[in-house]
């Protein structure tokens, strides 16, 4: 598939480094202009400086995302360009504890990165490509948004509204040229997941790599309004089921032994 359809440039949030990094390299390929934007100045040179040497022009925005100046300041680098294709791939659990046992300032956070910055910035660049009548929006998604999760209550809430969010813009936009996708990530191998500590090697755990999970969610983006990456569509699917307790329970066991706790 030719990722130029999507040009001329690319807005890459949460761009530095594992599946973002891939997203950008693959863009770049193909030969879109990017704006990637990432809290770290460190990765986000280094994924920049990766890019360039494939031929395109990048620019790079250091920001934190939960940063009430955050969406100005991305709106401000772009001012002028003709955005082709929004990515939000900035979503990790910020705040990994029991929800009785945290601040609620710290759960606002994890709020603020899934639903109040993608949403503001999803509509600003979604207007301008339902006016051109081109483009593409991709929101990169969570498992944990399909059941109830211990220190996942607020994520995966968060990543279940991401999803249906997309679905319904998905039908909004789905006759005016522009492609929408929540692309759902399960166990991935990326820094973010390795920083929190999880136990890739556990028995039956399917593991991703960024660059499969990457190139899937560019390839579908025609196909929304969701896509299961890295082969677990099996496993999404029996999270559907309807004896939530089940569910629920079943799952429990596999998270503790992920997240290391038993």
């Amino acid at each position: 598939m030719s990722y130029a359809k999507y040009g001329p440039w690319a807005v890459i949030a949460g761009g530095s480094e594992g599946v973002g990094a891939e997203f950008a390299r693959l863009l770049a390929g193909a030969g879109v202009n990017l704006v990637l934007v990432a809290r770290k100045p460190g990765p986000l040179a280094a994924t920049a400086s990766d890019c360039r040497r494939l031929g395109v022009e990048v620019r790079t925005l250091a920001t934190d995302l939960v940063d009430p100046s955050a969406v100005h300041a991305v709106v401000a680098e772009t001012v002028g360009l003709e955005v082709g294709l929004f990515v939000y791939n900035a979503g990790a659990n910020t705040c990994s504890a029991e929800f009785l046992d945290a601040d609620l300032t710290d759960f606002q956070r994890v709020i603020d990165l899934n639903i109040t910055t993608m949403v503001a910035l999803v509509q600003h660049f979604g207007r301008a490509m339902r006016d051109r009548r081109r483009g593409g929006i991709l929101l990169v998604g969570s498992m944990s948004g399909y059941l109830g999760s211990v220190r996942h209550t607020v994520y995966g809430g968060v990543k279940a509204y991401s999803r249906i969010f997309a679905e319904g813009l998905w039908l909004e936009l789905r006759d005016s040229g522009v492609d929408v996708l929540e692309l759902v990530l399960g166990v991935t191998r990326t820094p973010a997941m390795q920083r929190v500590g999880l136990n890739f090697d556990v028995p039956g755990m399917r593991v991703a790599d960024p660059a499969d999970v990457a190139r899937e969610g560019l390839d579908q983006l025609g196909h929304g309004p969701v896509y299961i990456a890295g082969g677990n569509a099996d496993d999404v699917a029996r999270r559907n089921d309807p004896d939530r307790a089940k569910v629920v329970a079943g799952a429990h066991r596999m998270m503790q032994r992920l997240m290391g706790l038993k």
